[in-house]
């Protein structure tokens, strides 16, 4: 069974920085690719990023490109999420995900961490 666990989340006024960690443990991590999303209250889930086993490809949704950076290294079993320039509408609980396929659907989901930004 796979096992993901977010941390990294906090309060910071904008911006600020934070990042994001997302542990996996269970499986070989670097059989899978990693992807990260976020919720706010009342909105749907949106996904932020993703990035391949071994790292050589990434893509970051063009509403935080140039601000998110999705990471990992496979020796640590973690992916990283750099937030950056931070605003109040980038507040949210953040969840990573991991999946054998590069798609988007993502079977594994870790219980999320919260990011608050104020103003």
């Amino acid at each position: 069974q796979v096992h993901l666990v977010e941390s990294g989340g906090g309060s910071v006024q904008a911006g600020g920085s934070l990042r994001l960690s997302c542990e996996v443990s269970g499986s070989t991590f670097s059989m899978y690719n990693m992807g990260w999303f976020r919720q706010a209250p009342g909105k749907e889930r949106e996904f932020l990023a993703r990035i391949t086993r071994s790292g050589e490809r990434t893509d970051v949704t063009d509403s935080v490109k140039g601000r998110f950076t999705i990471s990992r290294d496979n020796a640590k079993n973690t992916a990283w999420l750099q937030l950056n320039s931070l605003k109040p509408e980038d507040t949210a609980v953040y969840y990573c995900a991991a999946d054998l396929s590069f798609g988007i659907a993502w079977r594994y989901w870790g219980q999320g961490t919260q990011v608050t930004v104020s103003s």
